[in-house]
């Protein structure tokens, strides 16, 4: 007999694991930051620190302010229909006064798998996008999951933690290219005389670190990206009250079967952590997986 799990112990487990993660991107941004201040002049560390931070900071700010307008144009997503998608908007209705959150606005995307996401900087600004084929093959109660699935990711201000994940991604990816670039550019200067071992040592430091942190870093993001799935499961049930309706949609999520046409639905890469599920379908789980294995949910939200 499997054990009973509670909804607050589920969420809070998942909730400090997250912050645990995105901790180690600080230690990565730090450390490869130490390293750099060793080998390169500290006055001109500081210039490439100041210039790297500001571009990050417009970049995601951008990003973040424009979030879901640039989520729904990437899918080519339309506002969904009083009138043709009622059941879309009767579950939307139901899980906003259950989570008494603001009613989101609603957008549709074409595609026949069963796949949903949400996007926007806060409650208030939220949006929640389904394909058609979510509208065509869920019930009531499954719909209703998916959709509770997707207002708890609100609920959690899952859009915005993500976004400052991003903004550290951002910042690591970025010094450590420029850094890359102005040590082989100082070292054409110098006229390659660097011949000191401890100098050199740092250096090939340094280079491991610059190619390595960017990679650990996408890891550690890809890592929050599944536990914030199962935080967003676990919490999207205490709307509906019922597991079943979120379990029996990722069975069928599980089960489909899509023509090798509708697979190609160009989803983006950066898109694909906000879906409920992986769109492109990898058959093989491991730490490039945006989305944990769909088992292990249903089995979780089975516990429940």
């Amino acid at each position: 007999m499997s054990q009973h799990l509670s909804f607050d112990d589920q969420i809070q487990r998942n909730k400090i694991k997250s912050f645990f993660l995105i901790g180690i991107i600080f230690i990565f941004f730090i450390i490869l930051g130490y390293v750099i201040s060793l080998i390169l002049n500290p006055s001109y560390f500081f210039i490439i620190m100041i210039f790297a931070i500001v571009f990050s900071m417009i970049y995601v700010i951008a990003g973040y302010y424009n979030s879901d307008k640039i989520a729904l144009a990437s899918v080519k997503a339309k506002k969904a229909s009083h009138t043709e998608h009622r059941a879309f908007y009767h579950a939307a209705e139901g899980m906003a006064i259950a989570s008494g959150l603001p009613m989101p606005k609603l957008y549709v995307m074409e595609s026949e798998e069963i796949n949903a996401f949400a996007s926007g900087r806060s409650p208030g600004k939220a949006v929640i996008c389904v394909t058609n084929g979510a509208l065509k093959k869920l019930d009531k109660q499954e719909l209703e999951g998916v959709v509770a699935h997707e207002m708890s990711h609100i609920a959690n201000y899952d859009i915005r933690f993500m976004t400052l994940t991003a903004v550290l991604i951002g910042m690591v990816s970025i010094i450590a290219q420029i850094f890359l670039r102005s040590l082989w550019f100082s070292n054409i200067n110098s006229g390659g005389r660097k011949d000191d071992r401890a100098q050199i040592a740092l250096i090939i430091i340094g280079i491991l670190f610059a190619i390595l942190a960017p990679i650990a870093a996408r890891l550690v993001a890809l890592s929050i990206s599944r536990k914030r799935e199962y935080a967003a499961d676990a919490s999207g049930i205490k709307f509906t009250r019922y597991p079943t309706g979120l379990a029996n949609a990722l069975k069928k999520i599980k089960n489909e079967h899509v023509s090798e046409k509708d697979k190609e639905h160009r989803v983006s890469n950066a898109m694909a952590p906000l879906f409920i599920s992986d769109p492109f379908k990898k058959k093989v789980q491991g730490l490039f997986s945006t989305h944990p294995p769909v088992e292990e949910r249903i089995r979780r939200l089975e516990a429940m």
